[in-house]
């Protein structure tokens, strides 16, 4: 019994946190753009979420939410990239069922899966886990399990950018 617990708390302490760097990854979504974190990070934030499987229901209601929410995403300058292990083909038909506007990331191998340290012991499954990822790829908030349905406070989480802010007109001289 003791050793289940162990394994939970060392695998659970290699999962990024707030304040920690988000690993950087390169990924192509579903219709064949590709991603890396680093660069994106520099157009405002990104919500990694990372899902375990397409057409469950806890998925469907998660990346719904998102859908819905995705205008107050985009005016915060912020972007989503779902993430699971189902094969491309899968992702691709699940993201037209729900008509998100945002990229669905196939993830097979478990490539971004595994370095983010999300994967579901011994399953082939991505656990349900969200990051919000700011400037420098600084980890603002992790949500995971129930809490990762919900797409509120990963949106609360979305800073607002700096240099969106409209500078003071300068005075004139006298």
């Amino acid at each position: 019994m003791l050793l289940p617990l162990l394994m939970t708390g060392f695998f659970a302490a290699a999962t990024p946190q707030a304040g920690d760097t988000a690993p950087d990854f390169t990924v192509t979504d579903t219709s064949g753009k590709k991603y890396t974190l680093s660069e994106q990070v520099k157009e405002g934030p990104v919500i990694v979420a990372f899902f375990p499987k397409a057409f469950t229901p806890g998925c469907t209601n998660e990346l719904t939410a998102y859908r819905d929410r995705y205008a107050d995403i985009e005016k915060l300058k912020g972007q989503v990239l779902a993430v699971s292990m189902d094969d491309a083909e899968t992702l691709k038909k699940f993201k037209e069922s729900l008509k998100a506007p945002f990229a669905f990331i196939p993830d097979p191998d478990g490539v971004v899966v595994k370095q983010f340290d999300v994967k579901t012991p011994v399953m082939s499954y991505a656990q349900r886990y969200t990051f919000v990822v700011g400037e420098g790829r600084k980890i603002l908030r992790v949500e995971s399990g129930k809490d990762a349905i919900d797409p509120s406070a990963a949106i609360a989480a979305c800073p607002l950018r700096k240099q969106d802010a409209k500078p003071e007109p300068k005075a004139a001289p006298h």
